[in-house]
């Protein structure tokens, strides 16, 4: 893997990790939805430190470039993610479609008294 490709996620991941933390600190995010984020900046940097590990995976794979192997895992954990995001968007739009019709009959009634 590059030295420069190396660098990056070392660097990117620490600031990653950082801005989390403050937010979580802040009470801007829950920390639920940043355990993932730790978890990914985590292992960026391990990747990042022993390289081997992606050398071995990317042989085993019968991928060339070790780098393209750290790419298309972070798009493949990237596009889970967003999936998952989804579904959780969809479940909390039903909420709030259901918590709308609730407070609009609750008005109804309360007019017709």
């Amino acid at each position: 893997m590059p030295v420069v490709l190396r660098i990056v996620l070392i660097v990117s991941s620490i600031l990653m990790l950082i801005y989390m933390l403050k937010k979580v600190k802040k009470s801007k995010v829950q920390i639920e939805h940043t355990i993932f984020w730790i978890i990914f900046g985590v292992f960026l940097i391990l990747i990042s430190l022993i390289p081997q590990i992606v050398y071995l995976f990317a042989h085993l794979l019968g991928i060339q470039s070790p780098a393209n192997l750290v790419l298309v895992f972070i798009i493949f954990i990237l596009l889970i993610k967003q999936f998952l995001m989804t579904i959780e968007m969809s479940q909390l739009e039903i909420k709030i479609r259901e918590l709308v019709e609730e407070i609009a009959l609750k008005e109804k009634k309360d007019e017709e008294l």
